[in-house]
């Protein structure tokens, strides 16, 4: 069945924030990001080139029929939010979420984002979570929201396993005061230094001014990651997903090597 161009005109609509929250559905776009995603979410369509059909029709064998889509490349143009568009793209509904459990918290990592505002960074970061089996983000609610059509891309299909939630970050640090809160800090003590448990809650923070005052109050271990050599003259400050890399990637080598 071919798209209509209604419906490409209402799916195109949802690179804006305001129409995704108002339909609850968002895009995910491109064959690796689609076929990561595909089970994970409910599907609302799925519209791709003819020819894309043809050659991945096996991936599209549970899919209700009426819920996929021929398009011709001017209608995936239309639709797609990226510079150059994909010959595939799914829209699903926005699952609903909610904060992890003191369960889910218990004996493992959890990365708290804290006004992070970059859809690539964002992106990057759950990429960096599935990948070092993170399996929650808590996130400010000033942080960018995951189904901007730019960091769904740059999941590169982590959006399917790290569950993200949007809260007020003060009361929900204050709550879980039994985990250990690190937090990056130019203050802090070289993260190398410094004694990692395996489980606690990671802060990252803002890309321009870092952890905001209130929630830089409740953290009871700072970490900075030292430049190499020390007193060196080097740039101000790391990008906020490379040192999430490198400060995730210290916690995991600790474990191994313990």
């Amino acid at each position: 069945m071919e798209v209509s161009k209604s419906k490409i005109k209402l799916y195109a609509s949802l690179a804006q924030k305001k129409n995704r929250d108002a339909l609850g559905l968002f895009v995910a776009e491109g064959t690796k990001c689609v076929g990561e995603t595909l089970g994970a979410f409910a599907l609302e369509a799925l519209i791709a080139l003819p020819e894309w059909l043809d050659e991945h029709g096996g991936m599209l064998r549970d899919l209700p029929k009426e819920a996929v889509y021929t398009a011709s490349r001017l209608r995936m143009e239309q639709l797609s939010s990226l510079s150059a568009f994909s010959p595939v793209a799914a829209v699903y509904r926005v699952p609903k979420t909610c904060l992890p459990t003191s369960d889910e918290l218990s004996g493992r990592l959890t990365l708290v984002l804290d006004g992070v505002r970059d859809p690539g960074n964002m992106g990057t970061i759950m990429r960096i979570a599935d990948w070092f089996g993170i399996t929650h983000i808590v996130a400010s609610r000033d942080t960018v929201d995951i189904f901007n059509p730019k960091t769904v891309q740059a999941t590169m299909g982590a959006i399917a396993r790290v569950k993200v939630c949007y809260t007020d970050l003060v009361p929900f640090l204050e709550e879980n005061k039994h985990l250990r809160r690190y937090g990056t800090l130019l203050e802090g003590r070289s993260i190398y230094d410094t004694e990692l448990d395996t489980s606690g809650l990671v802060i990252m923070g803002n890309e321009g001014s870092g952890i905001s005052e209130s929630v830089r109050r409740l953290v009871d271990s700072p970490l900075l990651i030292p430049p190499y050599p020390a007193g060196a003259e080097t740039v101000e400050s790391l990008n906020v997903a490379m040192a999430t890399a490198i400060t995730v990637a210290e916690f995991r080598r600790r474990q191994i090597i313990r």
